[in-house]
């Protein structure tokens, strides 16, 4: 995947689901919370599928954007973006 902007990485991460999301971010070897430890969160009631989610698309595009260095599209980042 080559990503030219960070609304790029946000396009690609949108429709993911929590399978795929791990599945398609592994090849990338991001530092951020293990899979184990949010499958343990979710299976403890601590947090629902969705929220881990949501958390770990912000995470992944905040890493790729730094190590990439990449900006946004129009150098402002959207309001409405949660990941």
């Amino acid at each position: 995947m080559k990503f030219r902007d960070i609304d790029d990485i946000v396009e690609w991460l949108e429709p993911m689901d929590y399978e795929t999301f791990w599945a398609e971010t592994k090849p990338f070897c991001l530092v951020m919370l293990s899979r184990e430890k949010c499958d343990a969160d979710i299976a403890s009631g601590t947090t629902d599928e969705e929220t881990v989610l949501c958390v770990m698309k912000n995470f992944a595009r905040m890493e790729l954007a730094s190590i990439l260095k990449l900006e946004w599209r129009d150098c402002m980042m959207p309001s409405t973006v949660t990941h």
